[in-house]
């Protein structure tokens, strides 16, 4: 988008001067006008370009900011980051964190659609340090589960580090990126099913042992149905916890005491 172009926008009525700086920003990058590192123009020059006053130029530049976009160094000016995905995509996991449990098992179904490939992925190159990484942590966990009061706090964070060793070793950043942003709140799920669920974490190790057999043999299609297989007891949980909670809503809701005298 040229200077005129973007000028132009910024007087458009009803455009906000703010959306006229971050989406002109993105296309100066996308131009190659801006590259990975480089410092953006003096607020001045900037601000002339975008055809905007500083006031909102400050506030897009902010926000560009929070995305990853941009850093602000402090007595240096604003540079325009490595653009790497795990920072881009991060702020999904905020989004995702705000969803209510109504659409959970939605989240966990598309986890499960991107772990399946990650783990199909590393099944093909995962490197040796890798594996023993993901024994290292399997063994802590096993530990863990053979105490009277297991830490489930402890077991889950071992059980996120497993699959984040997984999510790399699959070696598309992309990826790896987008399944840490839906970590939260599957984490919250996982250590409410922990708690709740009598020998769940014990059936978590198993299956995180198949899933770690499958990647030492170098078995993309087995580690692929396994991490499948591993994925859908959590999302039969959270499908049974949200029909438990609709039959006992339904029957609250058709109980006698509710009806008007």
């Amino acid at each position: 988008m040229t200077p005129g172009k973007l000028a132009e926008r910024s007087r458009t009525p009803g455009v906000s001067q703010t959306d006229v700086v971050i989406e002109g920003i993105r296309q100066m990058i996308i131009d190659g006008q801006l590259r990975s590192g480089d410092r953006l123009p003096v607020e001045k020059d900037l601000a002339a370009v975008l055809g905007v006053s500083r006031n909102p130029l400050r506030e897009g530049v902010r926000a560009l900011s929070m995305m990853g976009v941009l850093e602000t160094r402090q007595g240096d000016g604003t540079y325009v980051t490595k653009l790497d995905p795990s920072m881009l995509l991060a702020p999904i996991g905020f989004v995702v964190d705000l969803q209510d449990g109504s659409g959970t098992h939605h989240l966990h179904a598309v986890r499960r659609v991107l772990e399946m490939e990650a783990a199909a992925l590393a099944a093909q190159q995962i490197a040796p340090a890798e594996l023993e990484a993901a024994v290292e942590l399997l063994r802590h966990n096993e530990a863990e589960l053979r105490l009277e009061e297991p830490n489930h706090e402890t077991v889950i964070e071992n059980d996120i580090a497993f699959h984040r060793i997984i999510a790399d070793a699959a070696d598309n950043p992309v990826l790896a990126a987008l399944i840490n942003a839906l970590g939260g709140r599957t984490m919250r799920d996982r250590l409410r099913r922990s708690i709740t669920e009598p020998g769940a974490d014990e059936t978590a190790h198993a299956e995180h042992l198949s899933i770690l057999a499958a990647l030492t043999a170098h078995d993309p299609d087995r580690a692929r149905i396994r991490m499948a297989a591993h994925l859908f007891t959590v999302e039969d949980y959270l499908l049974e916890t949200r029909r438990g909670t609709d039959d006992e809503t339904r029957a609250v809701d058709e109980s006698p005491a509710l009806e008007q005298p």
